[in-house]
C-alpha cells in the first residue's frame, strides 16, 4: 500500500440534531469539535437525520395525504373524498 494516502480511521462519535442522541462508531470523518463519552474524547460530528430521528425507523411517518402539497393537489380537484 501507498503510504500517507489513507484517511485516518478511527472511533467517532455522532450526535443527531433532532434528538440529541450520541452514537459511537469507527469512521474516517473529520471534526474540529470534541465530546467526552464515558471518560473518552471523540470527535463529534452533528447529523440532521440518523435512525433515531428519521421516520423509517422510529415508526413515526407523516399522513402525506393531509400535508403540503398533496393536500393542495387534492383539495383542487376534489380527490379527498376517495
Amino acid at each position: 500500500m501507498k503510504e500517507n494516502i489513507h484517511p485516518h480511521y478511527g472511533d467517532v462519535a455522532f450526535r443527531d440534531s433532532n434528538t440529541g442522541d450520541i452514537f459511537i462508531i469507527g469512521s474516517t470523518m473529520q471534526s474540529d469539535t470534541q465530546i467526552e463519552v464515558e471518560g473518552k474524547t471523540y470527535p463529534l460530528v452533528v447529523l440532521d437525520v440518523s435512525s433515531y430521528s428519521h421516520p423509517f425507523y422510529t415508526g413515526k411517518q407523516k399522513n402525506t395525504l393531509n400535508e403540503g402539497q398533496i393536500a393542495k393537489f387534492n383539495k383542487r380537484y376534489n380527490l379527498d373524498e376517495q
